[in-house]
């Protein structure tokens, strides 16, 4: 099993993860240019790529999804709620072919090829928000993004990874002390906005298992946060926590509108 990003942010995000010929994208909120110079640079067939799916409506996640679905014949599971987002949301220019659309619900588990898909709510200010559970050959990766607080969705979803790509979208200082308004700084650290860093790295210390052996910070925020911060935050709370595990876990960051290296698992 395999995994690399090929953004990660408000600029755009588009994930994916696979294994012996088969794979799953996870958002499609790159150009399609973008992405084929990704799969080429970095020696990957697109041919391989089995379905998308989405997390939500979001346009940074689903401004490409009808390009890269009708290009492809590739099949689009999302939520009733998060396709009918997709068919109001105008930054998407070409909407998701009819006979391309798949609909998947919470809690039920999706199988094509060696993956298991399991969605799993997830609070934003979206029409409707999953994170995804992907189990294959009994490791679990689990994918949460623009995650407004930690449900109990949420935190059994922890539990259960072995690899995480968890939200870290600002550091609290740099919002609060930023050129946001009022309104728009209470919306990004509401219950429906972001995942704040500090945030972020309790909820790996209150839920994680043993089993965690990756971490990636994703969706970080261009205003309010920096790479280093985020890392440094994290690894500080995970340094003082009392499981020996954790401070030794490999964690990651996702740049915004940067490929990263492909990661194995």
């Amino acid at each position: 099993m395999k995994f690399i990003s090929f953004g990660s942010g408000s600029c755009g995000n588009c994930y994916y993860i696979f294994s012996n010929g088969c794979g799953i994208l996870i958002d499609a909120g790159i150009g399609i240019r973008k992405l084929k110079k990704s799969f080429s640079d970095n020696g990957l067939s697109l041919s391989d790529v089995k379905y998308i799916l989405i997390t939500h409506d979001h346009a940074d996640h689903v401004k490409a999804v009808g390009v890269i679905s009708n290009a492809y014949g590739l099949p689009v599971y999302a939520t009733n709620r998060v396709h009918e987002g997709i068919r109001r949301n105008y930054c998407v220019n070409k909407k998701v072919d009819s006979n391309n659309i798949r609909m998947l619900s919470v809690d039920e588990r999706l199988t094509v090829g060696e993956f298991t898909v399991e969605p799993f709510s997830v609070p934003h200010d979206s029409l409707d928000n999953v994170g995804y559970k992907i189990t294959v050959e009994n490791k679990t990766f689990c994918l949460m993004t623009d995650v407004g607080r930690i449900t109990d969705e949420v935190s059994a979803a922890i539990s259960e990874a072995d690899y995480l790509v968890i939200e870290a979208n600002y550091d609290e200082n740099m919002l609060w002390s930023g050129k946001y308004p009022v309104s728009l700084k209470r919306r990004v650290s509401g219950g429906d906005g972001h995942l704040s860093n500090m945030q972020c790295a309790k909820a790996i210390v209150s839920y994680a298992s043993d089993n965690l052996c990756h971490v990636w910070l994703c969706h970080l925020s261009g205003d309010n946060n920096r790479p280093d911060i985020a890392l440094e935050t994290v690894k500080e709370v995970l340094g003082k926590s009392d499981n020996n595990r954790l401070k030794s876990l490999q964690i990651d960051v996702l740049r915004r509108g940067v490929v990263s290296r492909i990661f194995e698992m």
